[in-house]
């Protein structure tokens, strides 16, 4: 086999598939997409990150050189997430306890193509995601009166991107670009939620239909007499590759470039809100009883979970023969799409649907990325960066399973040349530990029964290989 059929090959396999889930770093999204980015702190708006630049700003297409170029790569991600009750002292961690959970790894894959005055890119990558694994015996599984119920709580969301790019070159300084992605989302999810906080959200008037011989009648029942210890939601295919509930749909970005000299880029790029369609699947509700659990099967819908639109503005600079130098700041628009997640369940049998809101309430977030590359010689280039994040989440409403708060992160990374044609990448990020309390239902909060403390750190490896032709 020709090298050029090889990597074609290699391409097509990572476009089909082949990976687990990544966890998120900014909320439910990557820092950085392609080792050249992620090693510069995620910068990726103003200059050449190669063929992932099309995930930020396609029109960085043009900077690439002249030719034909496919990378294929991995991401690889191993978190530090624990809760502590701080009511009890009692403490879990994630870990791996069944056949989809970390460490994660995620895909990168794309091919490049220069026309003339044109440059066109396919890709597949990780667009981000999140992930957790408590198990069923943890302080996270017990019922409203603390004993185990042996039920899981665990989570993961994989977000999958792959974007069709072009860029063209309108003047020798001004480059402009777009994409029509295709998008595929995937959520695994086991969350256990107590009598008091059923209740919170049956006050809130957050579960509907709460009338006699409905799904929520009965559990509201329940709680009147004093015999239900919670609800239970589990919508988890325990496979390598299973999702319990997934959705197709479409996003789309604008970019652009201006040489405003020689060694000055200034970069602008602006991706739109995701076009889903409602995660489906089938569910099981079990209601925690003193006389016994009730497992209800049926589907289930988490409607209109979409990926937030974000403007990013970014300026690179070049100091002498050697140094580039890279800024990107971002606002990311969390709170037009995640308000709450809506959560529809319809009972196979008689009982008919169960629809709750569980609030979430993100706000959006600004992010400021800097990085710097140096050209040691021909063939190795040295990069490093630091990444800053306003945090999207609020303590109120935190979840366990959905503890996506860290917000800075130091990378470094390297590029090695093999030869003129084929490159290989890495870098490495360490997003620094962040602490966030939830005050529990005594606050008014239904997300956490008693007030816990969430403590999450994790560490990133990319490696790509590029070759060109």
């Amino acid at each position: 086999m020709t090298t050029r059929k090889f990597v074609v090959s290699a391409l097509v396999s990572a476009l089909a598939g082949g990976t687990q889930m990544a966890q998120a770093t900014d909320v439910f999204r990557l820092e950085g997409f392609g080792a050249i980015s992620r090693g510069m702190g995620g910068t990726a708006v103003a200059h050449d990150v190669g063929p992932a630049g099309m995930m930020t700003n396609p029109a960085t297409l043009s900077l690439m050189p002249d030719g034909d170029q496919a990378m294929i790569g991995l991401d690889l991600v191993t978190t530090d997430i624990t809760v502590k009750n701080k009511t009890t002292g009692e403490s879990v961690s994630s870990e791996t306890h069944s056949n989809n959970r970390g460490p994660y790894v995620a895909p990168e894959a794309s091919f490049t193509k220069r026309i003339g005055a044109w440059s066109f890119g396919v890709g597949a990558f990780a667009q981000g995601g999140l992930g957790t694994e408590y198990g069923n015996g943890s302080f996270l599984s017990a019922g409203q009166d603390g004993n185990p119920t042996g039920l899981a709580n665990s989570s993961r969301l994989l977000v999958l991107n792959i974007p069709f790019a072009a860029s063209f070159q309108v003047t020798d300084k001004l480059i402009v670009g777009g994409s029509v992605d295709a998008m595929w989302q995937g959520l695994n999810l086991d969350l256990l939620l107590t009598t008091n906080q059923v209740g919170t959200l049956l006050g809130a008037g957050r579960v509907a239909p709460a009338t006699p011989g409905t799904i929520a009648g009965i559990l509201g029942q329940l709680a009147f007499n004093g015999t239900l210890q919670g609800a239970h939601f589990s919508l988890t295919k325990d496979q390598f590759l299973g999702s319990g509930v997934d959705s197709w749909g479409y996003g789309g970005k604008l970019g652009m470039l201006y040489k405003a000299s020689l060694d000055t880029t200034l970069g602008a790029s602006y991706t739109f809100k995701s076009q889903m369609n409602d995660m489906e699947g089938q569910a099981r509700l079990t209601a925690i009883d003193d006389g016994g659990n009730i497992a209800l099967d049926g589907k289930i819908k988490i409607k209109d979970f979409q990926m937030p639109a974000h403007l990013d503005l970014g300026i690179s600079q070049r100091l002498g023969s050697q140094w580039t130098v890279a800024a990107d700041v971002s606002r990311v628009f969390w709170n037009d799409v995640m308000k709450d997640i809506k959560v529809s369940f319809v009972h196979d049998g008689p009982l008919g649907d169960l629809n709750i809101l569980l609030p979430q309430d993100y706000k959006d977030q600004t992010i400021l990325s800097l990085g710097a590359a140096y050209e040691l010689n021909d063939q190795l280039t040295l990069r490093g960066g630091f990444r800053f994040a306003t945090q999207a989440l609020r303590s109120s409403t935190l979840f366990a399973v959905i503890p996506a708060t860290p917000r800075k992160h130091l990378s470094a990374g390297l590029t090695y040349a093999f030869s003129k044609q084929a490159k290989l990448d890495f870098a490495y990020s360490h997003a620094f530990k962040e602490t966030m309390d939830n005050p529990g239902v005594a606050a008014g909060s239904s997300n956490a029964n008693d007030p816990i403390q969430v403590t999450h750190a994790q560490n990133n490896a990319t490696l790509n290989f590029r070759y060109s032709f």
